[in-house]
Parts: structure tokens; sequence; C-alpha cells
């Protein structure tokens, strides 16, 4: 079992930047494919990013969106620049027991309860 819990979240105008961090229990955590989603009000939950070795990107965030891991902290990361009211969204840390890129979310078992994040224009 993995529990994760994302932190970061908040309320920045846009051009601004935000970093999330997304901390996972267990004692494998360099093992997991480890990825980042979001819903906006009224929308389905979309993918972000994921990670193995090196992270992959939805296009509407490529070029903005940095994500990255610390395996000796059990700790993914999700830097956003450039923001944008469009990015406005609860972002959402999924885990999967495969390592490897995914980007539907029935690919992923493990979720975290998600962190707030406004863009104001």
């Amino acid at each position: 079992q993995v529990q994760l819990v994302e932190s970061g979240g908040g309320l920045v105008q846009a051009g601004g930047s935000l970093r999330l961090s997304c901390a996972a229990s267990g004692r494998t955590f360099g093992n997991y494919g480890m990825g980042w989603f979001r819903q906006a009000p009224g929308k389905e939950r979309e993918f972000v990013a994921a990670i193995t070795w090196s992270g992959y990107y939805a296009d509407s965030v490529k070029g903005r969106f940095t994500i990255s891991r610390d395996n000796a902290k059990n700790t993914v990361y999700l830097q956003m620049n450039s923001l944008k009211p469009e990015d406005t969204a609860v972002y959402y840390c999924a885990a999967r027991g495969k390592f490897g890129v995914a980007t539907s979310l029935e690919e992923y078992a493990y979720w975290g309860q998600g962190t707030q994040v406004t863009v104001s224009s």
C-alpha cells in the first residue's frame, strides 16, 4: 500500500510559479512510476506529467512544467512556471507499481487527496 500526500498548492497570479510536492510512503518508491494529474471544475481529470528516469508531459504544459523525483526522500515534484488561468485545477499525485510512463488514470493504483492551484488573471 502506498500513501501519497500533496502540498504546495495555492493562489498565484498569471505568469507566476508554484512547486508542488508529493510525499510517498513505502520502501520501494524508486520502483514506482509517478504521475501528476489535474481536474478543473466541471471537467474530467487529465494527465499532466509522468516520470521514470525522465519526464513526459501533456502538450498543454510542455515547456512550462517540470516533473522530478528524489528517491532518497520518497518525493516527486512538479515545478510549474509561466502559469496561466487555465492551469487552475486540483492537482493530484498518482503512483503505479510498474516503472514506466503512463498517461491514463486507469494505469495508476494510488492517488493523493489533491491540492488546489488557482491562477488569477
